[in-house]
């Protein structure tokens, strides 16, 4: 069984992707990866071939900067990469930039493959995420964020990126995937106050136009909390490749909860408190088909 792992990046310095810790976080696991480098302004490509793998593949690309709209670069991207794994590959393993896989998960999901290995029923697996935000000890625990996501597949050239990158689609249909007991630690959202700026800023930009930008998000714009709704106190450990990161970039993060659960709509508290007594979330979009 063969198994790559691809993702994307540009800008990670510039940015503060911790595209290092996730390539690494599941590169155990890899037979090769395939890292899709875009034109970058900062020394990113250098980071990434100072990984010390020689299962690491870099190819060079150069993002379409009109392919703004909905994100779709992202998955443009994400394809380069997808395109380039060889073609003997039984399984592919997407991360993104901002991502990290814990060790003990990784065991896990290597049996899963295995185990799925030979049933044509399953085109993927299916992770459940932890959105931290604002500090290595909060998550973003709202229906404002996806609780599962696509992030191996079945290696078939009918499989592509869809809409922003967030998932995948197989000849335009969803991807029946297997949920499995192994999560996603998201650390897009870890940004000091003044970090947090720039990253929402930043991240518009490949979704609208510079007259969006300028008008919704001046150089003076400052960001608050309110995407976030509901932070709770995470209680578990890190992956170990991203400790050295979290040990040398806390700062203080403070909240008001209160003030948080006020700016949530009366339809929402109710639907979140339906989830939080049944764990059904009532409308929830999946980009895939459970089964």
């Amino acid at each position: 069984m063969k198994v790559a792992g691809f993702t994307f990046i540009r800008n990670a310095v510039q940015n503060d992707y911790p595209i290092v810790e996730a390539i690494t976080s599941i590169l155990p696991i890899c037979d090769e990866f395939v890292v899709a480098v875009g034109n970058s302004d900062d020394g990113t490509l250098e980071l990434i071939q100072g990984i010390p793998s020689e299962k690491i593949r870099i190819i060079e690309t150069v993002w379409d900067e009109s392919a703004r709209e909905g994100g779709r670069v992202f998955a443009l991207e994400t394809d380069k990469a997808y395109q380039a794994i060889s073609p003997n590959t039984d399984w592919a393993f997407y991360i993104q930039g901002d991502e990290c896989v814990h060790e003990k998960d990784l065991p896990v999901i290597l049996q899963a493959m295995q185990n799925n290995a030979n049933d044509p029923n399953v085109e993927g697996l299916l992770f459940h995420y932890k959105h931290f935000y604002g500090s290595y000890n909060f998550i973003a625990d709202s229906r404002r964020w996806y609780r599962r996501e696509i992030r191996v597949v079945k290696f078939d050239k009918d499989v592509h990126s869809y809409k922003d990158a967030q998932g995948f689609r197989k000849a335009g249909q969803k991807i029946h995937a297997k949920l499995i007991d192994a999560s996603i630690y998201h650390y897009g959202w870890v940004k000091p106050p003044t970090g947090l700026n720039n990253k929402v800023r930043n991240f518009h930009q490949f979704y609208h136009d510079d007259a969006w930008l300028d008008r919704h998000m001046p150089e003076n714009f400052t960001f608050d909390l309110g995407n976030a709704e509901r932070l709770t106190r995470f209680e578990g450990t890190h992956p170990q490749v991203a400790q050295k990161r979290i040990e040398s970039m806390q700062w203080p993060f403070q909240f008001d909860p209160v003030a948080l659960r006020k700016r949530m709509s009366l339809r929402r508290k109710i639907l979140q408190q339906i989830e939080d007594w049944t764990g059904w979330r009532i409308g929830e979009y999946c980009n895939y088909k459970m089964i």
